[in-house]
């Protein structure tokens, strides 16, 4: 049984203090994959839009495949909510096998919706369980990775959503000239779910954070895991360096919606704003290209619907590199001034390459190179949000905080947007969608001066000194870094 009293424990520095080895691989392929499927199930959709308009499949149009990427991110923002309050409650481990189990079920069945009505309830519960993984993935991992790491393992990770976004396009240009609009982009839905089954398989043997029981009361548990972890690390690195670093706390029940509320209004407010400031901005600069892309291709430049997963393919590799190459930037130059000129940068990007698109500068490669090389940043940036709201609030709220952020930013900056950009693409208008460009840069640019007021430098150090779990017992010289600003 948890026992809530005040104790002292070394696992966090123990944890922080391992070399990179195999199991650290193990770990983040088994859990960084959420981000993959992620990408594989927006690229399906969009490089599959066309052929979802014709009347032998669906017949949609392109408002109504709008209005389907937004039950997606609907799905996305209440399954965060919803899975988000259990990881910090019941466990991250339960967490991410369920929700990966949630997708799984719903991706399968969006292979046999049949109008309008049944391919959106799909694509709402398939958003339901990815939303559910944001939160309990991305703070299983942060507490895991040692903090020396945890920037470049983050943006690293998030990049996976380009592979599955390359998978997807590599699906439905094959799907649709095989076999046919009719039957493949069924195939390319069926697929991700025997993708999403493998994974479920390997991902049974991480174990839970030990970071999150210790604030449950099973110290005992805790320091087993970390005992096999450090015998399986040690095998492949040999003798691991001693840790002298200590924290005492009591462990504490998770904190209510309302104790949830006043903390955020009240001691992280600061943290609060940049949050929400970088993760509405990105969501909204995202959607303005990503949900559609195969829709501008289409109707302004007429590629033909089979062609479309090919103009996918150099603006995912300018996403997949982004973070790759930037990534340990964050972990050297600091979070603060990196978040800030990767924000900035592409807003103003944005800005530029709308203006040579509404004057008709640009044909439909030169359009893609150029979001390639905007995007190559923009990618590190988004990124960059989800590493923030991951480390910069307490081990008993992080899934919650994550899924807050997440929900607020998604819903204000992308559940309207796929819809809205349907609709400015189905009038015509090049000036219409540049306007609507030009507000997505903008609030970037707006985040990046948000960062670099409130930004937090979290580089190189452990969960714990960025952000005191809420039963900590600090000294007083360190408690006003670590409680937050």
């Amino acid at each position: 049984m948890p026992q809530f009293h005040t104790l002292a424990t070394d696992i966090p520095g123990r944890l922080d203090r391992l070399p990179w080895s195999p199991w650290h691989w193990r770990v983040v392929i088994a859990l960084g994959v959420s981000w993959l499927l992620d990408g594989l199930e927006v690229t399906v959709v969009g490089s599959l839009g066309p052929a979802l308009e014709r009347p032998d499949t669906l017949g949609l149009t392109a408002g109504e495949i709008g209005w389907a990427a937004s039950a997606y991110i609907a799905g996305a923002v209440l399954g965060a909510l919803f899975f988000g309050r259990l990881a910090d409650s019941l466990g991250r481990k339960r967490m991410f096998l369920v929700t990966l189990a949630v997708y799984l079920a719903a991706t399968v069945l969006t292979a046999f919706s049949f109008n309008m009505q049944t391919f959106a309830i799909c694509r709402f519960l398939t958003g339901f369980g990815i939303g559910g993984e944001y939160a309990a993935i991305n703070s299983a991992i942060d507490e895991l990775i040692p903090a020396r790491l945890r920037g470049t393992v983050d943006l690293a990770i998030n990049a996976t959503f380009w592979i599955g976004a390359a998978l997807g396009a590599a699906f439905s240009v094959l799907l649709l000239n095989s076999i046919g609009p009719q039957l493949g982009w069924r195939i390319a839905f069926l697929l991700g779910g025997v993708l999403g089954f493998a994974i479920l398989l390997v991902r049974r043997h991480v174990p839970e954070s030990p970071r999150w029981l210790i604030r449950h009361g099973r110290a005992e548990e805790a320091g087993q895991i970390v005992k096999e972890i450090e015998a399986q690390v040690a095998r492949s690195t040999g003798p691991l360096p001693e840790c002298s670093a200590t924290l005492s706390m009591r462990a504490l029940p998770a904190p209510g919606w309302g104790e949830i509320a006043r903390l955020m209004l009240t001691r992280y407010r600061r943290r609060a704003v940049l949050g929400l400031s970088l993760m509405a901005s990105q969501a909204l600069f995202y959607n303005a290209i990503f949900f559609t892309y195969a829709l501008v291709l289409a109707r302004f430049y007429a590629v033909p619907e089979e062609r479309v997963g090919y103009y996918i393919f150099p603006f995912a590799l300018g996403n997949l590199l982004g973070p790759l190459v930037l990534g340990r930037l964050f972990d050297s130059i600091g979070r603060r001034r990196m978040i800030a000129a990767t924000y900035a940068i592409s807003g103003l990007g944005l800005i530029a390459t709308g203006y040579a698109f509404a004057r008709g500068s640009l044909d439909a490669t030169g359009l893609s190179l150029c979001w390639s090389a905007i995007f190559f940043v923009a990618s590190a940036a988004a990124s960059s949000a989800y590493l923030t709201v991951s480390e910069v609030f307490p081990v008993e709220m992080r899934a919650i905080s994550i899924s807050i952020f997440y929900a607020l930013g998604t819903a204000l900056g992308g559940l309207a947007g796929p819809p809205i950009y349907g609709a400015i693409i189905e009038s015509g208008s090049r000036d219409a969608l540049y306007a609507a460009y030009v507000l997505a840069g903008a609030l970037m640019c707006a985040a990046a001066a948000v960062a670099a007021w409130l930004g937090v430098d979290a580089e190189r150090k452990p969960l714990e000194e960025v952000c005191a779990p809420l039963g900590a017992e600090l000294s007083a010289d360190s408690r006003s870094g670590a409680r937050g600003r």
